[in-house]
């Protein structure tokens, strides 16, 4: 049964099973979507094809990890992220579209980040799939902004740093297991996560001057670097504790001279 608390009243999707609440939002998103996309570019095709697989593969990982009986407005804020990034995106493929336009979506993606995991821990439904969720959703973020600033001509390849460093660490984590663990809480990653794409909003907006477009994009894609390299530093030196410990583990000396007494001995000995 349902809490009736004040988190549940007025959400709709509070009283459906949460992946139908997760596919009539999706639905309901592809709508303004579609009109949108078709007032403002020559063809919606791309911004709504790229909606509604992104959606069906968010409803596949929803279906199987999501925790709670109900899908709450945090994800419902996320979602509408996702659709505005399938809409940049979409704008990729069209050089008429407003630059102005493109911010203010840009914009509004952005600011929306600050509201889905405050509704999600005011709601009680926080969880791995939402932070993940969210995660992939700044990512994708990134990677259409990086690729709008490069294709318009504003930056230059190294933009893509900014758009791409999240999934060269993917990429090399299916190499390297030791990058698969899971991170600590850091407040310097989410620090840096919003100066990565608040840097990339400045320099698609249209007054920013010229002189600036470089030191900004230098500077953010120096901090996300040193921000990834030492999140990689950190995984590699505890996958090598454990290797430590496992080889002093399977060794017979290993287990003998971890034994106190003999510990003792050894000291007495050598001294």
């Amino acid at each position: 049964m349902l809490r009736n608390d004040p988190q549940t009243l007025g959400d709709p999707s509070a009283i459906r099973p949460p992946l139908a609440s997760f596919a009539g939002v999706a639905f309901v998103l592809s709508v303004p979507l579609a009109l949108t996309s078709a007032a403002t570019m020559q063809s919606a095709l791309v911004a709504l094809g790229s909606f509604v697989i992104a959606a069906a593969l968010l409803a596949r990982s929803f279906k199987r990890d999501y925790p709670h009986r109900r899908l709450g407005l945090c994800n419902v804020v996320t979602l509408v992220r996702v659709a505005l990034v399938a809409f940049l995106f979409g704008s990729l493929f069209d050089p008429y579209i407003s630059d102005w336009f493109i911010f203010c979506v840009a914009t509004l993606a952005f600011t929306l980040d600050g509201f889905d995991g405050w509704l999600a821990r005011r709601a009680d439904l926080a969880s791995g799939f939402g932070a993940r969720f969210d995660m992939e959703t700044d990512a994708a973020l990134a990677a259409v902004l990086s690729l709008s600033l490069l294709t318009s001509g504003i930056t230059g390849p190294e933009i893509l740093i900014l758009g791409f460093t999240r999934y060269a660490f993917v990429l090399a984590a299916q190499f390297i297991p030791a990058l698969k663990r899971d991170l600590p809480v850091s407040f310097r990653r989410k620090a840096i996560c919003v100066v990565q794409i608040a840097a990339l909003i400045v320099l698609i907006f249209p007054l920013t001057p010229a002189a600036l477009v470089q030191p900004i994009s230098v500077a953010a894609a120096a901090l996300l670097l040193w921000s990834f390299a030492t999140d990689i530093w950190w995984l590699l030196q505890q996958s090598g504790v454990e290797a430590s410990h496992e080889v002093q583990s399977l060794s017979p000396l290993g287990d003998l001279f971890s034994r106190p007494f003999v510990r003792n001995a050894a000291r007495l000995t050598l001294a």
